[in-house]
């Protein structure tokens, strides 16, 4: 007796169909999985073996062999509890054979019961390409997985909801799709309660205008962290594919909500600095997405920045200026999106109040030289705008209104990055963060005043070839905030104003 269930599987972000074979022989009672499976997948018999029992299904009292194909990729996860539940069925025949355009995918728990998965967004969409056009999935993942359009999804509670289904007792009744805001309001906090700061303000605006990295420096209580929190509310919506590539990350990582479809919210992530480098990046004994994935279309916040390792510090160079990290290990090798803003924060020296007027500093010179060397040249040039957050007055503290309000200033970051994707159009970004250094002559150009002022700057500071790229991006999103083409003296100015860690070092 032989059965074959449609199935998915999924390595890195890309779902993969699997055929889960089922052939029941004579001889002693034995069940054998084979087709690379993990512990978790063969467990599933045990689990399996009482779920069949507990919904009163007969159990074959012979050899049971179950292959998962293709056999040269390793399978992982729970997921395959239910179609290896089908199969068996199917095998008696105790229930029709299912369909080639059927697929199945769940946990089950000992009583039969659904439990959802990972992945079940790129496992829905690999579905679609593999000529699937119904998707039998745990209730959890029901609205996640409906964001395949060529699907229909239905989400099952247990798994005799399944079997009825396909006896043609009770039919299931589709998931319905949930739409897509590409408006949607931000849900977070609001820039309305920033007290102060007016030049770190100015820095985020720039900095969300035109998606480039930032540091904050400043003594403590000056309000870094509450700042960076308020970021994400004055970036631009997600577009739809920006919403399918982040969600596919959140789903690998198991961490959409249950009911979830498409994320609304840009992300923001916020590791503590104790986070090892392998969680920055990504890994585990299957690849999983790391924290610079989890940011992909959103913000990396690392606040305390120089109490982070080194090692989980410079694990961020590449990342940044590719887009994108590969994650090989023991058990395969995985390529994650990492588009990300990075939002880091950091006290002037160790006791935090060098040169702020609030207290005296109890750092000595070498101290505070060895405080800042935490953070390499390198990384320091990947990061375009160094602001400093300055001592709040408390006339602003105690004002009865706050500052302007994050839906003002998002709706002037929204405005400037359409002017960005209108002129790159065609070109594979959408923002001057992401402008590569070979199109910086065309889309950068400098007035003589300008360029007689960079060129001064490059000189005296002894900036490196990668500032000079960033102060020029920097200063193109100034001149687009602006509403100039050609970058002025004035703008250039300004960028070379968010250089400051570059001469606190003595760069």
């Amino acid at each position: 007796m032989y059965a074959h269930v449609v199935s998915l599987g999924v390595t890195g972000l890309d779902g993969y169909p699997v055929t889960v074979e089922t052939h029941i022989s004579g001889g002693l009672p034995k069940f054998a999985m084979v087709g690379l499976p993990d512990s978790a997948v063969k467990e599933s018999s045990e689990r399996v073996r009482s779920a069949i029992k507990n919904l009163n299904c007969p159990w074959p009292a012979s050899h049971v062999t179950v292959n998962l194909a293709p056999a040269d990729v390793r399978k992982t996860g729970s997921l395959y509890d239910l179609p290896v539940f089908i199969g068996i069925l199917a095998a008696q025949q105790y229930i029709p054979q299912p369909e080639p355009h059927q697929a199945f995918l769940g946990e089950l728990g000992l009583d039969g019961t659904l439990r959802p998965i990972a992945g079940a967004l790129p496992m829905a969409l690999a579905a679609q390409k593999a000529g699937v056009t119904e998707l039998f999935v745990p209730a959890e993942n029901a609205a996640e997985a409906a964001v395949a359009e060529q699907l229909t999804v239905y989400p099952a509670r247990s798994a005799a909801d399944v079997i009825r289904h396909l006896a043609g007792q009770a039919k299931l009744s589709p998931a319905s799709r949930t739409g897509y805001d590409a408006a949607g309001q931000w849900l977070g906090p609001d820039f309305a309660d920033v007290r102060g700061q007016a030049e770190a303000r100015r820095a985020l605006e720039v900095a969300a205008a035109g998606g480039h990295n930032l540091l904050m420096v400043g003594p403590p209580g000056t309000g870094k962290s509450m700042l960076a929190k308020r970021l994400p509310g004055i970036l631009p919506p997600l577009s739809y594919e920006e919403a399918l590539e982040t969600t596919a990350i959140y789903s690998v990582a198991g961490l959409v909500q249950a009911g979830t479809g498409l994320l609304q919210q840009r992300p923001f992530r916020s590791p503590h600095h104790s986070v090892s480098a392998a969680a920055i990046a990504g890994g585990g004994t299957v690849p999983r997405p790391g924290e610079v994935s989890l940011a992909h279309n959103g913000v990396l916040f690392l606040d305390e920045l120089p109490e982070f390792s080194r090692e989980a510090l410079e694990v961020l160079r590449q990342p940044i200026e590719d887009g994108c990290i590969s994650v090989s290990r023991v058990h395969g090798t995985a390529t994650y999106p990492c588009r990300f803003m990075l939002v880091a924060a950091m006290n002037p020296c160790k006791c935090g109040y060098y040169g702020s007027g609030v207290r005296e500093c109890s750092c000595t010179p070498s101290a505070i030289e060895r405080y800042r060397q935490r953070i390499s040249g390198p990384l320091l040039d990947r990061i375009d705008l160094h602001v400093e957050a300055r001592p709040v007055e408390y006339d602003a503290l105690a004002a009865k209104t706050g500052g302007e309000p994050s839906t003002n200033i998002r709706a002037r970051v929204a405005a400037v990055r359409a002017m960005q994707a209108q002129r790159y159009q065609g070109l594979g970004f959408t923002c001057n963060a992401q402008l590569p250094s070979g199109m910086l002559r065309r889309y950068c150009p400098l007035a003589p005043a300008a360029e007689k002022l960079l060129r001064g700057a490059f000189e005296r500071m002894g900036y490196s070839a990668r500032a000079y790229d960033r102060i020029l991006r920097v200063a193109r999103t100034i001149a687009d905030m602006n509403g100039v083409e050609q970058i002025g003296a004035a703008e250039l100015m300004e960028a070379l104003q968010y250089r400051r860690m570059d001469r606190a070092v003595g760069k």
